[in-house]
């Protein structure tokens, strides 16, 4: 079973708690250096963007990288 982590994280100034797979977690913090971010300023890009839970939204926003080769 995969583990489940829960991080607390800024968003424009406000915290709020994001709770992903580890491996989603890894595949973003990858995803993040490689385009050279913080992981927080990505997940505010993906907050930007999003139209239902930031959780969702950014396991969707991983997949979409991975399956495009970014």
């Amino acid at each position: 079973m995969t583990e489940v982590r829960k991080r607390s994280v800024m968003i424009a100034g406000h915290p709020t708690s994001v709770t992903l797979e580890a491996p989603f977690w890894d595949a973003l913090k990858e995803l993040a250096a490689a385009e050279g971010l913080s992981v927080n300023a990505l997940i505010e890009r993906v907050d930007a963007t999003r139209t239902g839970n930031l959780s969702s939204a950014l396991r969707v926003h991983i997949l979409a990288a991975f399956r495009s080769g970014t």
